[in-house]
């Protein structure tokens, strides 16, 4: 690992010299989100040290594709209370407070109707026998457990597909949201629809705006802008350090903060055009390794990596 290589230090202030500005906040296409990270797994899986790992991953989140694409019509939102979020400065679908669609569970059946005709692990199997068999209201608490983090170590194997089916229902119901109504939140590294956490930093080559750098939450898939060379858990600037893998493409390094002694990946599309935000930090389970033993903390955990 390098250790302390500087970050750039350029930041996109808004239109100058002809540059425009980056987009605030991009809502997902469900239709495609799940997909490509699939296919980027695929892509990725081949002579990886945790070759049959990502292979699953890949499954499951084809599985995810078909739920996003198969499941039934959700309610439509409140627009009242949308509004009333926003203007608060309030994530309109807060992950801890929004009452969720009961057709959540049709997509979680549906996700694991599409596990069942893949190739999985017995002990997988095992937990999807277990999920079908399970009341309402269990799944419901399960649900609450995962997204306030209080889900114990027995509960990780059901945990994992809970996760799954609340991306593709959070993931579809941001998709529905008008982007000219939201704004960023106050604390930047925070998704402005839901309030999670980024899975990891996307630095663009392409497009409008190269350069930029975009946090893809986690939980619904919406991506915003975030300044580049600034710490996304506590907004310094002053010890800010890129680290990664000796002999690595570069596509995917952790940057650094001394100052709370935190770290978040940063994928650059530059070093890598097939990149994808998800699958990327999926199969860079070794940095964070690295990291961690280095003394950092990880700015929020993978939900899918968290539960797996």
């Amino acid at each position: 690992m390098r250790q302390g290589e500087v970050a750039p230090q350029g930041k996109w202030e808004g239109v100058l010299s002809g540059v425009k500005a980056p987009e605030a906040i991009i809502l997902p296409r469900p239709a495609k989100r799940f997909a490509s990270t699939s296919d980027r797994l695929d892509a990725l899986a081949p002579g990886h040290p945790m070759q049959d790992w990502l292979r699953f991953m890949s499954h499951l989140t084809r599985a995810q594709h078909a739920a996003a694409t198969m499941a039934a019509s959700l309610a439509a939102l409140n627009q009242t209370a949308i509004e009333q979020a926003v203007e608060a400065r309030m994530p309109p679908l807060s992950a801890d407070g929004h009452r969720r669609d009961p057709a959540w569970r049709d997509g979680l059946m549906a996700l694991l109707d599409s596990i069942d005709n893949a190739p999985a692990p017995p002990q997988a199997l095992a937990v999807i026998a277990d999920l079908r068999a399970t009341d309402t209201g269990t799944i419901e608490r399960l649900a609450d457990a995962f997204l306030h983090g209080h889900f114990g170590a027995s509960q990780a194997g059901a945990a994992l597909y809970i996760a799954a089916a609340l991306q593709v229902y959070f993931t579809r119901m941001a998709a529905s949201l008008s982007v000219s109504s939201l704004r960023l939140l106050e604390q930047r590294g925070l998704c402005p629809c839901c309030g999670s956490t980024p899975s990891a930093g996307f630095v663009t080559a392409s497009g409008p705006t190269p350069g930029a750098r975009y946090l893809y939450c986690s939980l619904c898939s919406t991506s915003w802008n975030h300044v580049r060379a600034v710490c996304i858990t506590c907004s310094s600037s002053r010890s800010i350090a890129l680290e990664g893998i000796e002999g690595d493409s570069g596509t995917v390094k952790a940057e650094t903060c001394n100052d709370c002694h935190t770290y978040a990946k940063v994928i650059y599309q530059k070093q890598d055009t097939k990149a994808d935000p998800f699958a990327d930090d999926l199969a860079t389970l070794g940095l964070d390794v690295l990291v961690g033993q280095a003394g950092w903390l990880r700015h929020a955990p993978n939900p899918l990596l968290l539960a797996g």
